[in-house]
This record gives structure tokens, sequence and C-alpha cells, in this order.
């Protein structure tokens, strides 16, 4: 399927979630996240966007409290539309949050963290496929940041849905993931040997 298609697709899947359901599925999610490789949890800054409800996105409140009882850095970003560029921010006790025109939680402002030293990124989608391909909202913001992070970065996307088999129109320059998280399980798209 195309990426257009994909996304009309898991919008309306997502739209039949009930609240309890998203609730559910978010908790197991970040349960399973603590199967990942022990590698994972060795890195310390780890970035994670905040849900958008209306979107009934994975809430990553639960991935928040992980991240704070292993004592983890936690980067949150602010979107720039103008530019599609993200600023990064590391999220503190003093940390003030205000919603921007898209509904989307951003921080006010604080200690800005370079991309350069984010490790793990926690990537918001709505669809993807079995090579790690993913289908963003198209507004193209995380291909630009995964795009300006190490090689070294793991990206591990979250979804409520298992992969579609093939994206049809992915582009040399989308980035792919490393992994994606469901309810039931934990894809893994690294080759067995880099």
């Amino acid at each position: 399927m195309f990426k257009k298609e994909l996304r009309k697709k898991y919008k309306a899947l997502r739209q039949e979630l009930t609240a309890d359901e998203i609730e559910a599925k978010s908790l197991a999610i970040a349960n399973r996240l603590l199967e990942l490789d022990a590698t994972v949890w060795s890195k310390t800054y780890f970035h994670l966007f905040l849900s958008i409800e209306e979107q009934k996105e994975v809430d990553t409140e639960f991935i928040l409290q992980i991240l704070a009882g292993k004592d983890k850095d936690i980067v949150v970003a602010k979107s720039h539309f103008e530019t599609r560029q993200m600023t990064h921010y590391l999220l503190t006790d003093n940390t003030k949050f205000q919603k921007n025109e898209y509904n989307i939680y951003e921080p006010v402002d604080g200690i800005e963290v370079p991309t350069s030293k984010i490790e793990v990124v926690f990537v918001p989608l709505l669809a993807y496929d079995t090579k790690g391909n993913r289908v963003g909202y198209g507004k193209g913001f995380y291909d630009i940041f995964l795009a300006q992070c190490s090689q070294e970065t793991l990206k591990i996307g979250l979804s409520f849905f298992e992969p579609e088999d093939l994206i049809d129109d992915v582009f040399e320059a989308d980035v792919t993931l490393d992994y994606c998280v469901t309810p039931e399980k934990v894809y893994n798209f690294q080759p067995l040997f880099s």
C-alpha cells in the first residue's frame, strides 16, 4: 500500500479504539519495552514524544515513568512549523509546557540538548512495514530530525498495530526504524551482522 492509503487506514483504525483500550495497549507497549536488549537500556539520553490525545496516539506517560525510574535523561521537543525543525529540551521538574495550535504539548523553554547527544528516539508513527519503514503524518519533522541524529542513535517506533508487509512508496531519504514495539511483540529491524 502507499503512504497516503496507509495514513487513512490507520487513522480510521485508531479512531475505533476506546480510551480504555488505548490505556491498556499503551501500558502493554511500555511493559514490552522492558524486553529490549540491555544495550538500549545502557544509553542515557532518551527522546520521547508527548502524545496527541485527539489523534489517539500511544500514551507515552507510562514510558516516561519507566525512563524516570531508570534515572534516564528524558528529552522532549518543540516543533517549528515554518522550518519543520525541532528544538530539543531536557525534561526537568521545572519544565513548563503549553499546547501549540496542533494540540501538541511542548516545552516553553529550558536546557537545550543537541541532537548529537540523543541516543534513543521513540518515534511516533501511523504505520510501518516488516522492513522497518514508517509512515508518519506527512509533515516530515521526524524524517528531518532522524536524519540529523548519529548513525548509532536507536530509533524505536511505537504502534498499537502489527506491521504491513510493504510500504510501496518508500524514499531513499526515509530513515528506517531499529525496533517497533506493539502490545504483543517487539520487532527488531537491525541486521544480524553489521
